[in-house]
């Protein structure tokens, strides 16, 4: 097992992507933190699905955004195992809206979520990172914040922004044996993305622009997340990969 032995922090980690990482993770030999916003239940059953395996999990509310959440949400991987050896960035919401109509509270909500969030996990696991010489950052980003897109700028531009918050971080923590990579998704069938799930005319479009021509499942990219939390990735920092059965292509 690739992650036999280690502890793992997987934010977002209740539903959709997250849940799929926690599992794989789990399936791999981690145990795992699994950090939800809102949804208790959805959390509970991905500790109860991990625990059933022989792992240990924690389920443990909070909002990445917020300074103190975040680090209580890592302290809490330290607590329950003894040490943090993964972080995964995935929490993530969305707050669609045309550029000249958002308002300032959606542009917040969002960017502190998905850029902000990601930043304050960092801080609050590097210092035990650098103190045992040894780490392992995965962030997600999309092709939306590799091209943009429209109605969702503010999402857009979080997204893209983690690319160069990864970038910097590879930078910062690299002589600490500490990796940090960015994993690109196109359109996953999570809660999320339902609108473009349910929508036939909506589907149709996107799915003509990917590649292999469906969205993909959550299963689908979770074992790229076990590739960089594992020692197969040790010698990549600062990267991007894309997992989005070729969307970013076209």
């Amino acid at each position: 097992m690739k992650l036999e032995g280690k502890n793992a922090v997987v934010t977002g980690g209740g539903r959709g992507v997250g849940r799929a990482i926690s599992l794989e993770f789990a399936k791999e030999g981690a145990n795992v933190v699994v950090n939800y916003a809102g949804n208790q239940k959805a959390a509970d059953e991905v500790v109860a699905m991990i625990t059933a395996m022989g792992r240990k999990a924690v389920a443990v509310k909070g909002d990445v955004g917020q300074e103190a959440d975040a680090q209580r949400i890592i302290d809490t991987c330290v607590e329950a195992f003894g040490s943090i050896h993964i972080l995964v960035n995935n929490a993530g919401i969305s707050k669609p809206g045309m550029l000249h109509k958002l308002s300032v509270e959606t542009w917040d909500e969002v960017v502190n979520v998905q850029m902000r969030g990601p930043w304050l996990c960092i801080k609050a696991a590097s210092k035990y990172f650098m103190q045992q010489n040894y780490g392992r950052i995965v962030n997600v980003t999309s092709v939306a914040g590799m091209v943009g897109t429209i109605g969702q700028i503010n999402y857009a531009a979080a997204k893209g922004g983690v690319v160069t918050l990864t970038k910097s971080a590879a930078r910062e923590l690299a002589k600490y044996n500490v990796t940090a990579n960015v994993i690109s998704l196109g359109i996953v069938t999570t809660e999320m993305t339902s609108t473009l799930q349910n929508d036939e005319k909506l589907r149709e479009i996107y799915t003509r622009r990917i590649l292999l021509g469906r969205y993909a499942e959550p299963e689908d990219v979770s074992p790229a997340f076990v590739f960089f939390a594992s020692d197969d990735a040790r010698y990549i920092t600062g990267q991007v990969l894309p997992v989005d059965g070729g969307y970013g292509m076209t």
